[in-house]
Parts: C-alpha cells; sequence; structure tokens
C-alpha cells in the first residue's frame, strides 16, 4: 500500500531513496532499525532501537504536496506524549521521525463496536485543546480541500459513485467550511480510527495525526466513515446521536463531517486500490444521500 501511494502521488524516487534515508539516519541518530509494519499505508514505519536501548518507531513519511510531517510533528509537539505518542526525534524536511513505541492496535485487539468507539472517545478527547498561532491548517481549509478533492477525483476515476452522492457531500463540506470559527477551534487528531488507536501504559495513544485546528466533531466525523457495513446494515444516524450523547457535541456536525469523509476517503480508496472497503463506504454515501434525514 505505501508503494501504491509513493506512486500514486509521484514519489518514485523517494522509493528508490528509500535504503539510503534509513541508513543515514541510523548513524545520525545513533538507532537501529528492525521490522517493517506492514499494514502503514501513507510512511514507511519500522521497530527502531536507540542506543541506550529505548524501544522507538521510525515513521518515513511518503513525500506528497502540503505539510504532512511538518504538521505532524507540530501535533506531537503540542500533546507531550498526552493522547499521543511522545517525539524523540525528527527531521521535517527529510518526512522523517523517531517516536515512542506503543503496544497492540484497536484492530488487534477487537473489541466490540461501541466499546471500541468509547475507548477512541475518551483518547482523543485528551488531544483537544486551544492551540492559536501553531501553523497548523483549519477546519475551513481542510473542508474546502476535501470538497476540491471530491470534485476532481470523483471525475479522475469516471464518477464511480452517484453525482447526488457528491453533491450532497459537497453541501456539508461548504456548511462545515461556513461553521469553522477560529476562536472555537481546538487541536484536533484528524485521523480517528482503530488502526492508530495503540496501547500505552495509560490507556491507548493515537498515532499518525494529520492535526488540525477545527471544531473538535471533524475526529468524531473519521469515527462516522469507519466501519460502513455497520452502518449499512442498521441506521446511520444513530452512531452519530450515540456520539454526540457521549462528547457533548454536535450531532449535525459530527453527521456533517461524516459525509465529507466517507466520500472523500471512499473515492481516495478507489483510487489506490483499497477494496472493498472503498466500494462499501461509498454504498453508505450513496444511501444517505438518497435520504439524508436518515
Amino acid at each position: 500500500m505505501v508503494r501504491r501511494k509513493a506512486y500514486a502521488v509521484g514519489a518514485e524516487r523517494w522509493l528508490d531513496d528509500l535504503p539510503s534515508l534509513i541508513e543515514s539516519l541510523e548513524d545520525e541518530w545513533g538507532i537501529a532499525v528492525g521490522d517493517q509494519y506492514r499494514d502503514s499505508t501513507e510512511a514507511f514505519v519500522a521497530k527502531a532501537t536507540c542506543a541506550d536501548g529505548t524501544p522507538a518507531v521510525l515513521k518515513l513519511i511518503v513525500p506528497r504536496a502540503g505539510d504532512a510531517a511538518k504538521n505532524e510533528i507540530a501535533v506531537l509537539r503540542l500533546t507531550l506524549g498526552e493522547g499521543c505518542p511522545r517525539l524523540l526525534r525528527e527531521d521535517a524536511d527529510r518526512g522523517a521521525l523517531l517516536i515512542e513505541r506503543l503496544g497492540r492496535s484497536l484492530y488487534e485487539l477487537a473489541p466490540p463496536i461501541q466499546e471500541r468507539h468509547e475507548i477512541l472517545c475518551a483518547t482523543v478527547a485528551r488531544i483537544w485543546r486551544p492551540a492559536p498561532d501553531c501553523g497548523l491548517p483549519t477546519g475551513a481549509e481542510k473542508a474546502r480541500y476535501l470538497a476540491d478533492f471530491i470534485a476532481a477525483t470523483w471525475e479522475e476515476l469516471d464518477r464511480p459513485c452517484s453525482e447526488r452522492a457528491v453533491e450532497y457531500a459537497l453541501a456539508c463540506a461548504g456548511r462545515r467550511a461556513g461553521a469553522h470559527r477560529d476562536e472555537l477551534a481546538v487541536l484536533v487528531h484528524g485521523d480517528v480510527h482503530q488502526w492508530n488507536a495503540l496501547e500505552a501504559v495509560d490507556g491507548f495513544k493515537l498515532v499518525d495525526p494529520d492535526g488540525l485546528l477545527a471544531e473538535p466533531e471533524y475526529d468524531l466525523g473519521i469515527i462516522m466513515r469507519e466501519d460502513p457495513l455497520d452502518a449499512l446494515a442498521g441506521d446511520p444516524r444513530e452512531r452519530s446521536r450515540r456520539l454526540a450523547a457521549r462528547t457533548a457535541l454536535d450531532e449535525t456536525a459530527i453527521w456533517e463531517w461524516g459525509v465529507v469523509e466517507r466520500v472523500s476517503t471512499g473515492l481516495l480508496g478507489t483510487k489506490v486500490g483499497l477494496q472493498p472497503v472503498a466500494r462499501e463506504m461509498l454504498l453508505v454515501a450513496e444511501r444517505v444521500a438518497g435520504d439524508p434525514g436518515v
């Protein structure tokens, strides 16, 4: 998947240079790089051991448009190990991070879906905090970016879902962009799902933050897009109502971010071959667009 992502964003040279990059970081940071984690999608991620024996993780982010490495480093600096792993070393120019090594993911532990959502909500709430002037993108910028991505990628892929589903997602993105308020925005993780929640000494921590200054409902929109078969089997609104009740946040905002994330991720997954989940996400998008009041 990392190789496909690199080809999709034109980073073939990065793939060729990856062995030498790893070797240079081993020398500079005094680490020994071990086995690669095989479930990563946007970075080379491997176990590492520091010179003093401290277990760590080396992450090398696939270079692409935007400031993915810079933003992730900013989040890890702001959280200081609270809700996210501790940052041990970093080099934003090379997209390299050395972070605290954590345990098993929620995906591996496989708790029931409602218990999983409870853990994700409790963990991400530890991250939410004011962070003015930190330089991260805003929720409004993210909404506009996702709208542009949806419109362009839908055409590029020869319209793999209905125009109705796309129009509903674009309308939701427009409303979330309009709802953004700088003075109310908090630091959000941006990619809250079961593969990113790992065991820690004090519960769980979330890896791979995208990093935004946005309404916290954005993070719950990520939870809305996941487990599409569960959403197809029942009332999709039940999840947004439950998440809103759990966090005392706005159910409409959670729902609308979920609509946007479901379509954008479904299209991205279609582009990079992440199936069948991408197809399932777009099926849910069709259902909720056909009856937005469900």
